[in-house]
């Protein structure tokens, strides 16, 4: 899935938060973002292997929300809003394609790879690769709980994740070719 999709499900996250505690809105906000398209740095290194950590992502988000809970502040809420975003992120990519830069060409059958067991999780291909029509379609999902719920510098951050989708989406299959041919 695009990042901007992993952000609007840390967006999502954040939303709940600032329903229940809105004066820590901004702290899960910029943690569910960050926590939503971490991961995804490592398409620099290895794609889905480097910074995606399914298990031990969901392992220290637990006792994070935990802690946020009985020390409640900006810096414990931000970093369980990150945790809990890094965490569906990874787990989520199994859902998708594979990490190819043509996923739709690939003949790959591994999606992220898990850590813990020293395996790849296989791509359910629920959603086909990063910027198919169906990721979009999630992405704008997952952000309505952020356009109702923020107001102002968010609000506008997720209206931007949108129309950057929207072009990433428009564009994908040209921006594969050409970095394939690329690497």
């Amino acid at each position: 899935m695009m990042a901007t999709t992993h952000g609007f499900v840390g967006l999502a996250i954040a939303a709940v938060v600032a329903v229940i505690a809105p004066e820590f809105a901004v702290a899960a906000a910029i943690g569910g973002i960050a926590g939503g398209i971490f991961p995804d740095l490592d398409v620099l290194a290895e794609h889905r292997r480097t910074l995606h950590f399914p298990g031990y992502y969901t392992m220290v988000a637990l006792p994070a929300l935990g802690l946020a809970y009985v020390v409640t502040d900006v810096v414990t809420v931000s970093i369980a809003t990150f945790l809990v975003a890094a965490a569906v992120h990874s787990l989520s990519d199994a859902l998708g394609g594979t990490p190819s830069a043509v996923p739709w060409e690939s003949d790959l059958d591994h999606a992220v790879y898990l850590h813990a067991a020293d395996r790849w999780l296989p791509a359910k291909r629920w959603v086909r690769y990063d910027g198919a029509p169906e990721d979009f379609v999630a992405g704008v999902v997952f952000a309505v709980p952020a356009l109702v719920i923020f107001d102002g510098a968010i609000r506008y951050l997720a209206v931007t994740g949108i129309v950057v989708s929207l072009v990433y989406t428009a564009f994908r299959r040209p921006i594969g070719h050409a970095v394939a041919g690329i690497k």
